[in-house]
């Protein structure tokens, strides 16, 4: 007996993201992580750094030590099944909208395959489909990290999506100042500023308004950034390989992707969100080091030149 998916309606993915993390807060199974922030100059840019608080991390490191089996639960899948508690609204008949359990910003959600695929795969045309259908329904910067090495912590793949703005004191994101100085070439752009590969596209406007006939127009777009920067993966046994690790960032205005190196610079990890300008440190040594290199530097040497 096949299961009839009912798809959210248009207009209410926000309030359902709202009700539903009331809701989980209630029953205790969604963990904000307390931070606090500071901004830091480099390049023309204003990171917005998040620091995890000190009590926070206390309760980090004693659970991760009460835990000796954590390497273990790490490898279990979160997603099949997911905790109906997180559960948001069918997307598609292959997306799910899931609230991120351990979160930073509220109304954090995550895009996620029913059945299981690599997160290091190539998205979609129903990843995309996933991506602008959520795009549609409220101002947000949905990002892909693909793979380990570009801060993904799951296998399992998903596409995430955070509220705009990132916090009411900073009204755009930091990255966005040098965006308004790229250079085009066709549709293809490059920003100055950054010193390392990336490639910048123009969002369509028609593909926010009709999710479904655009995501195979933005897909096309998807695949000619990854050609770009040199990732277009390979053939092996008769299957294509992955196009290697990749940070891929989409607002309502713009696409940036930035193919990755590592997912680490002296211990501070970087996913998506330190391409928009936002960085997360556990403590105040880590931000002091950060602070001394730079944060623009960070991004560069986890990056490929």
């Amino acid at each position: 007996m096949s299961v009839v998916i009912q798809r959210f309606e248009p207009g209410t993915l926000q309030t359902r993201v709202q009700a539903r993390t009331a809701h989980a807060i209630q029953r205790g199974v969604i963990h904000t992580i307390p931070t606090c922030f500071e901004l830091v100059e480099q390049g023309g840019v204003n990171f917005l750094i998040r620091i995890v608080s000190s009590l926070a991390s206390k309760v980090q490191s004693n659970a991760e030590q009460r835990s000796p089996s954590m390497a273990v639960n790490i490898k279990q899948d979160p997603f099949l099944p997911y905790e109906q508690d997180l559960f948001v609204a069918d997307i598609s008949d292959t997306h799910v909208c899931l609230l991120n359990k351990f979160n930073v910003l509220n109304h954090h959600i995550l895009m996620v395959t029913r059945s299981f695929q690599e997160q290091d795969s190539f998205l979609t045309r129903s990843d995309i489909e996933a991506v602008l259908l959520c795009l549609a329904e409220f101002e947000g910067l949905a990002f892909y990290n693909a793979g380990e090495a570009a801060g993904a912590s799951q296998r399992h793949k998903h596409v995430q999506m955070v509220p705009l703005p990132l916090t009411a004191e900073v009204s755009h994101l930091p990255i966005e100042p040098l965006l308004n100085a790229a250079r085009f070439e066709e549709q293809i752009g490059r920003i100055p500023g950054l010193p390392f590969s990336h490639v910048l596209e123009r969002m369509n406007p028609e593909w926010i308004v009709f999710p479904v006939e655009g995501a195979q127009e933005l897909l096309e777009q998807y695949l000619y950034m990854l050609r770009t920067v040199g990732l277009s993966g390979g053939e092996a046994g008769g299957e294509t390989t992955s196009p290697g690790p990749y940070n891929f960032l989409v607002t309502r205005q713009w696409m940036l992707l930035v193919p990755r190196s590592r997912e680490c610079f002296e211990g501070i990890s970087v996913n998506a969100l330190g391409f928009a300008g936002g960085l997360l440190v556990r403590d105040q040594s880590q931000l002091d080091r950060l602070k001394t290199c730079g944060p623009m530097t960070v991004l560069r040497r986890v990056a490929m030149c």
